[in-house]
């Protein structure tokens, strides 16, 4: 079994917020990250793929393929965006380096066509990052009010 690794970046900004906490739960429990204006990022993503390399090319995966795929299913959704509210399949969750790990996971399971989705890695600086391997992981959502902010529901 062979691994393949490509890495991108991306700048985003974010909340960390629980609805269903006070005021003062959500700054003590996320301190500065829960600024109601969000603050920033320069993401690092790691995606390695397993697999046999193609006895014809020598490839798990074409690496300028997982680039395109990377960037059509990830990176030009999230890059210079505000996760909270700009990010369609972010609605909801609350967007920590854990989380975002699964839903990357999620949008790019079916997009390989070739070789295995072995490991998201999202650093969110140089000291924190997450690594995610697709075990069964349920993430709340909750509800968002008109003006994009997360109500105490979950769905």
């Amino acid at each position: 079994m062979i691994f393949v690794t490509r890495k991108s970046t991306f700048s985003a900004s974010h909340r960390l917020y629980n609805p269903t906490y006070s005021d003062a739960k959500n700054q003590a429990v996320f301190d500065k990250c829960n600024n109601p204006n969000g603050h920033g990022h320069n993401y690092t993503l790691e995606v390695t793929v397993k697999g046999l390399p193609d006895p014809e090319t020598g490839y798990v995966i074409d690496l300028k393929l997982l680039k395109d795929i990377l960037d059509r299913e990830i990176i030009d959704k999230v890059d210079h965006k505000h996760l909270n509210y700009d990010v369609d399949f972010l609605r909801g969750i609350i967007p920590t380096v854990e989380n975002l790990c699964v839903k990357f996971w999620e949008a790019l399971k079916h997009a390989l066509p070739q070789g295995e989705l072995h490991n998201v890695r999202l650093f969110e600086s140089d000291q924190n990052f997450a690594d995610y391997y697709g075990a069964p992981v349920t993430i709340p959502v909750y509800a968002v009010a008109q003006n994009g902010e997360l109500v105490g529901e979950t769905l």
